[in-house]
């Protein structure tokens, strides 16, 4: 009997050994987790702020060039803002109140710098080399000299010119219209929102265990490169019956996220973008809905 009680106590003691041994392991698996999204979070930061300053040095070269070039004079926009919200709808009430007379506002969509059509060309003159670095984005401007400005679209449609009584600036061009099924797609996170008239009524959100570069442990680089992309393919392939789930009585869908992934998820989209958003798939929805139509404003 004494060996029996002495062999329990044994076992609850190696069990409570266990125990503790199985807390510590898991502690350390939350602290590896962690970091790898500390370290995720610390490189996509590092990639929109890259972004950014290749946009600043691009613009630079491109004055450079022009100061060097012909002698064509530095122009600058007149006026530049990001509007978001609802200083986007209150631009494109304001321009859609115009009234110009018959045939005195012109519209066009400017699809890229070497595709400035010749209406914009004469109605705008030497200004209208801003429309080239502004491109793509829609132009406005009036026959009388007295608006000007051009637009970048969240949604853009195809290129087109037209001279009418108004400006032309649709609401699904600059906002989210009907019922609307939305999409940010990561490496490592998915979230997708419902959204009525840009109210959402539906939210879907998960986060994949993707290696990054500073998991390899043990791999070989081969084998941590086919094991890391095995776990992207399954993360795409969850976020696309996803996708597919929700968009079955949507208006239109909208994916964005990263480029290195939206291809893989391009054929199940209207419109797709690069948007840069970090945080939990719900955070990083809600930052990614609202750069995405955001819409930049320029004075021609």
């Amino acid at each position: 009997m004494l060996d029996r009680l002495l062999g329990r106590r044994r076992l609850k003691e190696r069990i409570e050994e266990l125990e503790e041994e199985c807390e510590s392991l898991r502690a350390r698996a939350e602290s590896a987790k962690e970091s790898r999204a500390e370290a995720v979070s610390a490189r996509q930061d590092a990639e929109h702020e890259i972004n950014r300053l290749e946009d600043r040095i691009t613009e630079l070269e491109d004055r450079l060039d022009r100061a060097e070039g012909d002698g064509e004079p530095d122009l600058t926009f007149r006026h530049e803002e990001t509007a978001s919200g609802g200083r986007v709808e209150a631009v494109a009430d304001r321009l859609r109140s115009v009234d110009a007379g018959r045939e005195g506002a012109l519209t066009a969509f400017v699809a890229d710098d070497e595709s400035v059509p010749e209406a914009v060309r004469e109605t705008l003159g030497d200004r209208a080399g801003l429309v080239s670095r502004a491109a793509p984005c829609l132009v406005c401007a009036d026959d009388a000299g007295l608006v000007a400005t051009a637009l970048s679209l969240p949604v853009e449609p195809d290129p087109f010119v037209e001279w009418d009584d108004g400006f032309r600036v649709d609401p699904e061009w600059v906002g989210p219209t009907g019922r609307l099924c939305f999409a940010l797609v990561r490496s490592d996170r998915f979230a997708l929102g419902v959204y009525e008239d840009g109210e959402r009524v539906e939210f879907a959100g998960f986060e994949s265990d993707v290696m990054n570069e500073h998991s390899k442990g043990g791999f070989s680089q081969g084998r941590f490169e086919r094991r890391r992309d095995a776990q992207i393919d399954e993360h795409l392939e969850k976020a696309a019956a996803t996708v597919e789930e929700h968009a079955t009585d949507a208006d239109r869908v909208v994916i964005v996220g990263e480029r290195s992934v939206l291809g893989e998820l391009r054929e199940l989209a209207d419109t797709t973008a690069r948007v840069d958003a970090t945080g939990d798939p719900e955070e990083a929805l809600e930052t990614a809905f609202r750069d995405f139509w955001s819409v930049r404003v320029r004075g021609l």
